[in-house]
């Protein structure tokens, strides 16, 4: 985890403690461990001296001995360092390093390291030198020569003045001796005083970390009771404020504070005041809201009659010629039928003729009501079973010729066996007159227009949904215009066109169905508008119809 981020989630009081901790710690290990150094340094340094002053006197006390090669003189020498605990071994040889007598046992496998002189010190003519045993422990060893010193007499100072007056003296070397010295005192000193050094840092540590933590509690204790008021505001409780009587600069915010508490306890007091007379404001504004989309509905209505009129008209010209004309040619064949004798062939076509001018009357009923359907005006909408497929159908019947007109193609193809949904037909099909004479006015001529259906089954809570999808060829609409083109007045098309309410009203009414209006344009290859209806949920009732019964319900 980001360190930053780890420091942000502490709390102030952790913040300071465990910074100033860790840094304390760190400065007293560091000082401690810098004087257990010194220390060490010191207790080796002592050893040394006094392992150079024991070797000093033995040389000077065994130089008879070695020179007499008087043994019991020099085994008493030796015989002194048994009062020394770290002595390890002691020997005394010859010039030809032949040992004379010894003391002590010698470590077995000592290698001392003749690279590495004990703190670069070489006094005098001692020599002495760091080793480890086969066993690793340490030691050490002092060397040291054992000489004499001779007076040389010249010729001229023989006889009675011999050594009464100032001579040459010359060293000579006799013998060596070997001093090996125990580090385990040295070490067991050392280790004491770590001990001794980590516990008065543990101690010291330990005890500034309480100090620390008390005195940061003092300075953070005000600020915790002021998070917690300032939570309780946060909550919405004006009740609480910060009861604090210091003169620092956290008292001073903590004043601060409580006139803002005031101020914002005011504010809520007059805010919930005036929610109160907006309440009733805006009952009365929803009202005349209502009342105006009402309006904005009918008028959008009388628009789209207004567009279909020419093609109706059009439409209902081809049926009304071909019943004049029929009619007419009846009549003459019924003339001559009364001057001579008819054929059984003729009043088959007779009948032929009928039939056709039957049909042709039902269509213009037929286009004449759905027109009269689709413009009638209501207060209230009146919700009942409808049939997505046949106001498709219902549609289709009166902008087919207007589409033809454009020298535009309708291709409808529609799901079999969709669910009816709860709805009202006449707004539905208002939805789908504007989506297709959108889509129309943004086609060129010789393309083709897309509407069909699907069914999206139930699923989970998901009761199910019918899907409208209308998708053209057209211009497509812009990215920056795609978000507004739901909104009133907002329209693309040339003055006069269009009033910019066409998709405005739709996209209401598919919200009063429960429902949504999606659009998926690309500019210059054309959209797809997507109505989502809700399927309407069967109740228990419903669960117990026949087939047949819904099989009539649906043909109605």
């Amino acid at each position: 985890m980001n360190l930053r981020k780890l420091l942000n989630n502490l709390t102030l009081r952790a913040k300071f403690i465990i910074p100033i901790s860790i840094l304390l710690a760190a400065s007293v290990t560091t000082i401690s461990s810098y004087l257990l150094d010194r220390q060490a340094d010191g207790f080796r340094k002592e050893l040394e001296a006094s392992g150079e002053t024991r070797i000093r006197m033995l040389a000077h006390s065994a130089e008879s001995g070695v020179i007499f090669e008087n043994i019991y003189e020099l085994e008493d020498i030796l015989n002194t360092l048994a009062q020394f605990e770290d002595v390890q071994f002691a020997s005394i040889s010859d010039v030809e390093n032949s040992i004379l007598t010894e003391f002590g046992t010698e470590p077995a496998g000592l290698v001392v390291d003749h690279r590495f002189h004990s703190y670069d010190r070489d006094t005098d003519k001692c020599n002495d030198f760091y080793g480890n045993d086969i066993n690793d422990e340490e030691f050490l060893e002092f060397n040291y020569p054992i000489e004499t010193r001779k007076e040389e007499i010249g010729r001229e100072n023989l006889g009675l003045t011999a050594g009464l007056e100032g001579g040459q003296y010359t060293t000579e070397t006799v013998g060596h001796l070997r001093l090996i010295l125990q580090l385990d005192k040295v070490q067991e000193a050392i280790s004491d005083s770590m001990i001794t050094a980590t516990v008065i840092t543990i101690v010291v540590v330990i005890l500034t970390i309480l100090g620390l933590a008390w005195f940061v509690g003092v300075i953070t204790k005000p600020i915790k009771s002021l998070v917690e008021v300032t939570d309780q505001v946060s909550r919405g409780d004006f009740s609480k404020r910060a009861e604090l009587k210091q003169q620092d600069e956290i008292g001073h915010l903590a004043s601060t504070f409580n006139r803002m508490v005031d101020s914002l306890e005011q504010s809520r007091d007059e805010i919930e005041e005036y929610n109160r007379n907006l309440e009733q404001k805006i009952i009365e504004r929803t009202l005349e809201l209502e009342e105006i989309q009402q309006q904005l509905v009918q008028s959008e209505k009388l628009s789209a009659i207004g567009q279909l009129a020419a093609g109706v008209a059009h439409e209902l010209n081809n049926p009304l010629g071909g019943i004049l004309g029929y009619s007419q040619f009846t009549l003459e064949k019924l003339k001559k039928f009364k001057e001579r004798e008819n054929a059984p062939k003729d009043i088959d076509k007779f009948i032929r003729y009928l039939t056709d001018i039957e049909t042709q009357a039902r269509r213009c009923k037929t286009i004449v009501q759905n027109l009269l359907r689709f413009s009638r005006s209501s207060r209230t909408t009146d919700f009942e079973d409808v049939d997505i497929n046949q106001v498709v159908e219902d549609t289709r019947t009166f902008v087919e010729h207007q589409l033809h007109m454009n020298n535009i193609e309708l291709e409808v193809n529609l799901s079999e066996s969709l669910p009816v949904i709860h709805g009202n037909g006449g707004q539905l099909q208002q939805v789908l007159t504007n989506l297709i004479i959108n889509a129309m006015h943004a086609s060129p001529a010789d393309s083709i227009i897309n509407v069909f259906t699907r069914y999206s089954p139930p699923l989970g809570e998901f009761s199910g949904a019918i899907e409208i999808i209308v998708a053209d060829q057209g211009t497509g609409i812009s990215p920056e215009n795609l978000n507004k083109i739901f909104e009133p007045f907002f329209t693309t098309k040339m003055v006069g066109k269009g009033t910019g309410l066409g998709l405005s009203v739709s996209y209401g009414i598919i919200k009063d169905h429960g429902g949504e209006v999606k659009v998926d344009s690309v500019e210059g290859e054309g959209s797809t508008f997507v109505v989502v209806l809700p399927v309407k949920k069967e109740s228990s009732e419903s669960d117990t119809e026949d087939s047949s019964e819904i099989a009539n319900r649906q043909e109605k």
